[in-house]
């Protein structure tokens, strides 16, 4: 099959990750892999894992432009003549949608997260079909939009098990990431994520104070940066920090790429998200390393944490709940690493996507 996905941008975030990873899988498997974006960062790996990139503007919301911008893509995909158009977010739903009246493509959307409920996110409930990425997702989409049961399939994103695998780890980094940071005796309760009001640190942080009362060796890992905006909200954090007397129990890493030596270091990790996640990879990607982790009731991550066998629920800044989970994630032992590559390996994420494809092609 000849395969068109199409993002706004190619940068950092779990839509772009995700997009990379399947034209890897695509190519790997035989397909034909193109992307269509503004372009970003991640071009080169697009083309270094065999696929091709287009560059056209994708992601600008201006109106007047929308239109000329439309007629470009009809001429490139008029010219791909591709198999599927699988757009994963607005602008490029919006324009692919419009492109395709003539051309009659089949299209698949991907609904990637919780959007605003208006005719301009409708877009992303026209495709062909429709891919959620978690039931969180569907139901939200179905509630909203009213979404023919038959036309959605929930594919949560899929874990590289490559990358995120005990056996695959840096064990050299980790070893000097303990050592700066004076790890050693410590019981590690991590978070990752950049520094924003939305990931709820100061419930975090306050819940690491609690258990502090009765196990001093506790250590609050802080992993994100900071961005200009956020300094403020960051400053905050360190006051915070100060008040509670926590100088030695928590530190701020700032932004890390090892985050799968981070996870597999750590004791517990917590997702403290106030906002619903839409499926919570950071999730997936610490139980993939045997960690345990307690997440916000809400969201994606309900699909991924089975209570009470690898990690925990607690409400939105309940910090006494938060501490009393970590306090208990010691008594839990499972396989982390299987219980992912059964639900929610990237090889299962493929699969699924494929089958979607499939079944579009045939019904257009």
């Amino acid at each position: 099959m000849k395969i068109v996905q199409l993002l706004p941008e190619l940068n950092e975030g779990g839509v772009e990750r995700g997009t990379m990873e399947l034209s890897r899988e695509l190519v790997k498997l035989g397909h034909e892999s193109i992307v269509i974006s503004a372009g970003g960062k991640l071009e080169a790996q697009i083309k270094k894992d065999g696929g091709r990139h287009i560059t056209l503007d994708v992601c600008s919301k201006n109106p007047l432009t929308a239109f000329s911008r439309m007629l470009q893509l009809r001429k490139i995909l008029k010219e791909l003549n591709p198999n599927i158009l699988h757009a994963r977010s607005r602008v490029p739903a919006w324009l692919t949608y419009l492109a395709n009246k003539k051309l009659h493509l089949p299209f698949v959307t991907t609904v990637h997260g919780f959007n605003s409920v208006s005719p301009y996110s409708a877009i992303m409930t026209k495709g062909d079909s429709v891919i959620c990425v978690s039931g969180a997702i569907k139901d939200y989409i179905q509630k909203h939009y009213q979404t023919e049961e038959t036309k959605i399939t929930v594919i949560p994103r899929g874990i590289d098990l490559e990358k995120f695998n005990p056996e695959n780890l840096d064990k050299a980094f980790i070893e000097n990431f303990k050592m700066e940071y004076h790890l050693e005796d410590k019981r590690i309760i991590t978070t990752v994520g950049r520094i924003t009001q939305l990931k709820d640190h100061q419930t975090f942080i306050h819940a690491i104070g609690l258990l502090k009362k009765h196990d001093p060796k506790v250590l609050g890992l802080i992993v994100g940066g900071v961005r200009e905006d956020k300094q403020e909200y960051f400053q905050s954090l360190e006051m915070l920090v100060k008040k509670l007397d926590l100088n030695d129990n928590i530190i701020f890493t700032g932004s890390q790429n090892k985050v799968a030596e981070i996870y597999a270091l750590s004791d517990v990790v917590v997702s403290s998200s106030k906002k619903p996640e839409s499926f919570g990879r950071s999730v997936a990607e610490a139980l993939a390393l045997n960690t345990p982790v307690i997440a916000t009731n809400h969201g994606g991550v309900l699909d991924i944490i089975a209570e009470g066998e690898n990690g925990f629920f607690y409400p939105v800044g309940e910090s006494e709940e938060l501490a009393e989970n970590i306090a208990k994630c010691h008594t839990l032992e499972f396989d982390g690493y299987a219980y992912i590559e059964k639900h929610f390996s990237l090889e299962q994420m493929v699969q699924k996507t494929l089958d979607v494809y499939g079944k579009v092609q045939y019904s257009v």
